[in-house]
């Protein structure tokens, strides 16, 4: 990774940043809580970039239609990331399957 990659990470990590700084405060506090949320859950595919910016993507329709945030994703904001991520491997499979030498073993 050069130089100029980094930095224009963090060009578009901030204008992620903005986008989520002009939603409602309701908005932004689900959209705050999902985030450390999948941050904690470890979804290998959260760092190609597409799952948080296309949460707000979907956040900004909703407030486009004029839909409170929990018409949107309901009470459980837990059980909405995990549906979000619900195909997707996490870190935590990853681990898995390495102590147990097979695939597809994780979470059984």
């Amino acid at each position: 990774m050069s130089i100029q990659d980094i930095i224009e990470g963090k060009k578009q990590w901030r204008a992620h940043l903005a986008r989520v700084k002009a939603l409602p405060p309701d908005y932004q506090i689900v959209y705050k809580e999902m985030q450390k949320y999948l941050f904690k859950v470890g979804p290998v595919s959260l760092s190609d970039g597409t799952l948080l910016p296309g949460i707000v993507d979907f956040f900004e329709e909703g407030v486009g239609a004029g839909k409170g945030v929990l018409e949107l994703i309901g009470t459980d904001v837990a059980a909405f990331c995990d549906g979000l991520i619900k195909d997707c491997p996490t870190y935590a499979d990853a681990y898995q399957e390495s102590i147990s030498g097979e695939p597809g073993t994780a979470g059984k």
